[in-house]
């Protein structure tokens, strides 16, 4: 099989796509069997991804294809027709052959035995949650994608059964592929775990935790609405800690986080780095994840992983990967949701109970697995 990668997800900073683009491709990089592995990046070919994640300016790493130079930054001239003839005759010869899989949603126009990972239908389902011209790209290319596509894969069988539905595509070329957490995710001791958390001000078992960028879906506004309704007594003793990048339409967010802080419940950490997340999972008493929509939900699968009971939403795909180990509650309803974290802070019972049977859902979720069952994805599409 020869097979090309797009790595335009992997970056410094790494979010759910960038991490699951990362991982596969990490590992594809080991499998035997394969004639050729290549990656693609906005017209040029990557000769090392772990590069991408080292580089401050996204589109910078690659190496040129023959036919791609003149239309790197820099140039002078806009590219000619012949040029563009020429580059595209390129891609398209290059291509032929090999399986070409997109895990962030988009195909280039010259794709043959396209792969498609679809995570989630966010754009379509709540574009009032996404930036204008985000929304503007899926109507533009996102049915271009489709067409090119020979094989689609989703995170979960609740976005398979949408994506079905949504676009009408058969069902035997639409895959689940559930994702991964990776072995850093996983219970550990208070003397292993105070150092780390310390410098964050925090110590083992004493906080409730989030992690999501800022932004309408993540639902992080009744999440603080949730919080303030509980006692003060139960907010001084574990406070929420945020952790996340600031996403689209978060400032009235942000003046919320502010106000928090200041009354002492709340503690924003912002964007941390990837050897500390792991500790501040397994640090936390619980982990609350109040989306509106997933396609999936890694920060679920990662606190279960890291043996914290987990309250999260009752809707799309999230049920399915909580896998009954979770407290599920209507994340728009303010004091549901605070009556199951209060429940998760003290309830003793319940507590031992949802950290033994998220240990076990958590289990399925290899990314050697994710893998494997992707591979008989790219076979599907050449056949």
């Amino acid at each position: 099989m020869r097979l090309i990668v797009s790595v335009d997800a992997l970056s410094p900073s790494l979010t759910g796509i960038g991490r699951y683009t990362w991982e596969l491709v990490t590992r594809l990089q080991q499998t035997p069997g394969l004639k050729q592995l290549r990656f693609y990046r906005a017209g040029r070919w990557v000769a090392d991804p772990a590069r991408l994640r080292q580089l401050p300016a996204a589109g910078q790493g690659g190496q040129p294809g023959p036919m791609a130079s003149a239309s790197s930054p820099g140039a002078q001239q806009p590219p000619s027709a012949a040029y563009l003839w020429a580059k595209g005759l390129y891609w398209r010869t290059t291509c032929r052959g090999n399986v070409f899989h997109a895990p962030n949603y988009f195909l280039p126009s010259f794709a043959r035995n396209g792969v498609v990972t679809v995570h989630d239908l966010s754009v379509l389902k709540f574009p009032e949650t996404h930036p204008v011209e985000r929304v503007r790209q899926w109507d533009s290319s996102f049915r271009q994608t489709l067409d090119l596509a020979s094989q689609l894969i989703t995170d979960t069988e609740a976005t398979r059964q949408e994506v079905i539905a949504q676009f009408q595509w058969p069902a035997d070329r639409v895959t689940a592929v559930p994702l991964g957490v990776s072995a850093d995710y996983r219970p550990r001791t208070a003397d292993e775990l105070r150092p780390a958390l310390a410098a964050q001000g925090l110590v083992p078992d004493g906080y409730l935790l989030c992690v999501a960028t800022l932004e309408p879906r993540k639902r992080i506004g009744a999440l603080l609405a949730a919080y303030r309704l509980l006692p003060a007594s139960l907010r001084r003793a574990y406070p929420l800690v945020l952790v996340g990048g600031k996403g689209w339409q978060a400032d009235k967010l942000m003046q919320q986080v502010a106000d928090a802080q200041a009354e002492g419940w709340l503690i924003y950490l912002g964007f941390v780095p990837a050897e500390v997340l792991p500790l501040l999972y397994a640090g936390a008493r619980g982990f609350a994840y109040p989306s509106v929509y997933e396609g999936f939900g890694l920060p679920v699968a990662e606190a279960m992983a890291s043996g914290v009971p987990v309250v999260t939403s009752n809707c799309s795909s999230l049920p399915e990967v909580a896998g009954g180990a979770a407290w599920l509650v209507d994340p728009d309803r303010p004091a549901e949701l605070a009556r199951a974290i209060e429940q998760l802070l003290t309830d003793a019972d319940r507590r031992s109970a949802a950290v033994a049977a998220g240990l076990r859902v958590a289990a399925r979720y290899s990314w050697d697995t994710c893998l494997q069952q992707t591979l008989q994805v790219y076979r599907k599409a050449i056949t």
